[in-house]
């Protein structure tokens, strides 16, 4: 027979400090938690030098040059803007051909992660997630102007990330020899320039 069977009617008081221990537990249940609120076109540019007098060459195969940068912005205590830029320049024989610069942001929110993984999380899962739609604007763009859609490869932002360390790690290294060490930067903030191999549909500019 269990304690509630005795017909006392009355429950069996609950053992000290259970209810202490079942706040703590709720408090240690808190996952870290990463959401995006908005994303957002920031700044769009195209630039078409030569419009319709470029040739057929130049349209199919120019040299295409693509620079990544992430940045990262506090916007309150739980709140962080991300901001993926890409710059693709065209060029052929010298001359420019087009000319896309892109900001594409997002507002994410940060619940329960750890300061350590602050960093990796906007500087490598953000602009993960945000590429896909940057990448979506760069195609349209260039095919809106005239031209086939420019279809980035994929970008590696965790590699990005890693070199980006390093390359910090080796410069603190050699500025810390007979000189004193520059004090951190308040905010994350991470500036990556990377040659992206992109890819020409050569379905010319039509759907």
């Amino acid at each position: 027979m269990t304690a509630d069977e005795t017909g006392s009617g009355t429950p069996a008081p609950a053992p000290a400090g259970a209810a202490g221990a079942g706040s703590t537990q709720g408090a240690q249940d808190v996952r870290p938690q990463l959401g995006i609120q908005t994303q957002y076109v920031k700044d769009l540019s195209f630039e078409n030098p030569t419009g319709a007098n470029r040739s057929a060459e130049a349209e199919r195969s120019p040299q295409i040059t693509v620079n990544v940068q992430v940045e990262a912005r506090r916007q309150s205590e739980t709140e962080f803007e991300v901001v993926l830029q890409i710059t693709a320049h065209a060029q052929h024989e010298g001359q420019p051909v087009f000319l896309v610069e892109l900001s594409y942001a997002g507002l994410f929110t940060f619940i329960g992660i750890p300061q350590d993984a602050m960093q990796p999380a906007l500087l490598i899962e953000c602009p993960r997630l945000l590429f896909p739609f940057a990448r979506r604007i760069v195609a349209d763009v260039t095919r809106d102007g005239g031209f086939p859609p420019l279809l980035l490869a994929p970008i590696d932002f965790m590699a990005l990330y890693r070199n980006r360390q390093q390359q910090a790690a080796q410069a603190q290294a050699s500025d810390a020899v007979g000189a004193e060490a520059r004090p951190p930067e308040a905010e994350p903030s991470f500036v990556e320039p990377a040659e992206v191999v992109p890819s020409i549909d050569g379905g010319g500019g039509g759907d």
